[in-house]
């Protein structure tokens, strides 16, 4: 598909609606707000993938390399038939095809860091008057590729606070919240495209990983190399349907096989609650103890229904003894562990808990809260993070918007600015050309700066006319994340 109708339909006629003589215009893209409480700062990630995989790969394959007239006619075919007998004409597109790459410049922030609401993450501007127009004609693909990356490497760094200090508060292995905060998001994302790009971001944070294909986005666009560097990794793991076939009656026998026969070392994870949770900690896990000790690896036990707060940590007003105690304080009965130096208790190395059903951040806090209240290390449990987490959301959730703070007309700039009158101040935009700063650690935005000021600053030039200028790493991103 030719990737400039990759678009709202009202931008493709906008070329015609700016003044005469219109000769650049300069936007900004910016997270304006953000709706989860605690959260202040948005990471930035995304634009490298846009850039290579939009500005560079889909323009060379699907315009460049096609034959104008081929690209003309169906461009106009759509646009005609779409708005009608128009005037939008192909002038520009064969002008476009005829130059050969895009005349634009990007200037971004490195990606990795955490950028304060209101402040731009990058800026973008034609370098051929005759091209003003793609400027803001990209903004609906860069909108829609470029906010939920962003949305899910904020989110995931908000786990992994969460994870971290509770970690450093009760735990002798701090490392281990690498694998904490795990991804199981995949099947409930908006499509391919989504579920890579919203688990690219969550590895920024994190190793561990159900999302495969995320670690081949990451080395496709992020020059990761997994045979030198773990991108995402995970272990082996049963499902419902595994222990159903087994039967009921035979789940015992089904966790015997796989921990001796299948799995004899390493890492396993077993679902636990297909019938009777409270059953297999109780009777099974117990009856299998010697088995389990035995190993050189970790049984990893999987709740994956109710409440995660009170199946992990215990219900007080549980009606049994096996609800009121909870997953972990049941795993301690049985198998015992250390007792650290921070005077907390740490499951046995062959033995640990996952919960990835329904974890949210209140919950992931709420989780570490009450082991720490019980005397047990927050690291003794894994939380799966799903698509609820990283899926319901929306460019809203950080005020994400592309806009227009400059142009020039017959080459003369213009400070332009939007400030509706019926608003909360939230639609405000900045005024002019634009600087970042780093001042006492944190980015600050200076609008209505001149051309000279403009060159300086932390936005520096990542692409321009079809070349990409700077090309960063997942192990340099991952530096920045710390």
């Amino acid at each position: 598909m030719n990737p400039l109708l990759y678009t709202d339909g009202y931008k493709v006629d906008h070329r015609r609606q700016y003044p005469n003589k219109t000769t650049l215009v300069y936007s900004n893209w910016t997270p304006r707000g953000s709706r989860i409480k605690g959260i202040d700062k948005v990471v930035f990630f995304g634009l490298q993938y846009f850039i290579k995989k939009y500005i560079i790969q889909d323009f060379q394959e699907n315009f460049f390399d096609k034959s104008k007239k081929d690209v003309c006619n169906r461009y106009s075919r759509r646009i005609n038939n779409y708005l009608g007998e128009s005037s939008v004409g192909t002038e520009h597109i064969e002008q476009l095809h005829d130059l050969g790459y895009i005349p634009m410049i990007f200037k971004a922030l490195p990606e990795g860091v955490s950028v304060p609401i209101r402040v731009p993450m990058f800026t973008m501007y034609n370098t051929k008057p005759e091209f003003f127009w793609l400027t803001n004609y990209f903004e609906t693909l860069i909108s829609t590729t470029v906010w939920l990356p962003c949305n899910s490497a904020t989110i995931a760094k908000k786990y992994r606070a969460i994870l971290d200090k509770y970690a450093k508060e009760t735990s002798s292995n701090t490392d281990f919240v690498d694998w904490q905060g795990h991804d199981f998001s995949m099947r409930g994302m908006a499509g391919l495209e989504a579920a890579n790009m919203s688990a690219a971001g969550h590895l920024l944070s994190f190793m561990g990983t159900d999302t495969i294909p995320s670690i081949d986005f990451l080395e496709t666009y992020y020059n990761a190399n997994s045979d030198e560097e773990l991108i995402g990794g995970s272990v082996p793991a049963t499902e419902h349907s595994v222990m159903c076939m087994g039967t009921d009656t035979g789940e015992q026998e089904t966790i015997k096989r796989l921990i001796s026969d299948i799995y004899a070392n390493g890492v396993v994870s077993i679902v636990s609650d297909t019938w009777d949770l409270w059953k297999v900690l109780k009777e099974y896990l117990p009856n299998l103890k010697n088995e389990i000790m035995a190993r050189d690896g970790k049984v990893v036990v999987r709740p994956d229904s109710g409440n995660p707060v009170y199946i992990i940590c215990g219900n007080p007003n549980g009606k049994t003894a096996e609800e009121k105690k909870g997953v972990i304080q049941l795993l301690w009965e049985t198998f015992g562990g250390i007792t650290n130096d921070l005077g907390f208790k740490e499951l046995d190395s062959h033995i640990g808990a996952i919960y990835g059903d329904s974890i949210t951040i209140d919950r992931a806090t709420e989780i570490c809260k009450r082991l720490k209240e019980k005397g047990f290390a927050s690291t003794n449990v894994v939380l799966g993070i799903g698509s609820f987490t990283y899926q319901y959301n929306t460019r809203d959730t950080f005020g994400f918007a592309m806009k227009a703070t400059y142009g020039e007309v017959d080459f003369q700039g213009r400070e332009i600015f939007k400030d509706p009158i019926t608003d909360d101040g939230t639609k405000k935009s900045a005024k002019g050309l634009l600087k970042i700063v780093l001042e006492d650690g944190e980015y600050k935005l200076y609008d209505q700066v001149s051309w000279e000021e403009e060159k300086t600053g932390e936005l520096k030039e990542i692409f321009r006319d079809g070349q990409l200028l700077i090309d960063h790493s997942l192990a340099d991103i991952r530096k920045r994340m710390k």
